[in-house]
């Protein structure tokens, strides 16, 4: 299958007009190899919002912004809006599914998933497991009440909830302290600028004006944390949308350099090479190998 223009969209269902989706969907693996009730999510695709998949049962083989994860219920997948994935493979499961908008977020749970993004797939616990679940049910039990003159509160509030326990649950796999020192606090800041302004600010001297330190010390903080420079995250990010556009959309490697702020094509097609070891359009034709 080709890939579109842009990349696809996954706008979840019409209830996604209140900014919230929530389904329990059981799944047999006959209906996989058929094709029935898959749609787009064995296509490779964004979600609209903020998006929590919780495997209550069976397995599933998932691929998400180019690696592959073998996943074994009880497990909770968190897909942040910018990451492209599908489903590659699975077993008759049974998932429990919650996609939310920004503005339906507490604001500071939209801010620890920010931080949070990339999250690898976690394993639950008994302990969160039950809990988790149990508040799953509850929000979907508000979301068939429709007549409820609290309809909209009760569920936000209730959705809200349920993803508080769930980042709890990747905060403590993390070992995330809640007193961060202030290296930690600096690189988060810095991650947060980075996912919204990576097309427009190229240089670490840009970001350091930004949070108001120097250079030096935005460098020595992100080094310190995570083991990468500065410059290497700008570059890693640019590179990771990069190569989403090429392989999941039909845009030219010209229209790409330019939506990622490139005027010099061939500045960033030598930028592209340097850091994957091919061209971007060597990179493109691996999607028919």
């Amino acid at each position: 299958m080709s890939a579109n223009k842009n990349i696809l969209v996954n706008s979840m269902t019409d209830r996604f007009s209140l900014g919230i989706a929530i389904d329990k969907i059981s799944i047999k693996i006959d209906e996989f190899k058929t094709g029935q009730h898959c749609g787009e999510a064995t296509q490779p695709h964004r979600d609209e919002g903020h998006t929590f998949y919780i495997v209550e049962k069976g397995t599933v083989t998932i691929e998400i912004d180019f690696q592959q994860y073998e996943i074994n219920a009880p497990t909770v997948v968190y897909m942040h809006p910018d990451q492209v994935h599908r489903i590659l493979d699975f077993t008759t499961m049974d998932i429990c599914s919650l996609a939310v908008k920004n503005e339906n977020l507490n604001p500071d749970y939209l801010t620890f998933l920010e931080e949070l993004a990339p999250a690898k797939p976690l394993e639950l616990t008994n302990n969160i497991c039950t809990d988790i679940f149990e508040t799953f049910s509850l929000c979907l039990k508000f979301s068939r009440q429709n007549d409820n003159k609290l309809y909209y509160p009760l569920l936000k509030d209730s959705c809200n909830t349920l993803i508080a326990l769930i980042i709890s649950a990747f905060l403590d796999q993390n070992s995330v302290s809640n007193k961060a020192s202030r290296t930690e606090s600096i690189t988060r800041s810095f991650k947060r600028l980075l996912e919204t302004n990576y097309c427009i600010l190229k240089r670490p001297a840009r970001y350091a004006k930004q949070l108001n330190i120097s250079t030096h010390y935005l460098n020595e903080s992100v080094k310190y944390t995570t083991g990468l420079t500065v410059s290497q995250h700008i570059q890693n990010r640019i590179i990771l949308e990069a190569k989403r556009l090429l392989y999941h959309s039909d845009k030219s490697v010209k229209e790409i350099a330019f939506e990622l702020g490139y005027d010099d094509y061939p500045y960033f097609s030598r930028l592209f090479n340097k850091s994957t070891g091919m061209s971007a359009l060597a990179f493109r034709n691996k999607r028919y190998d």
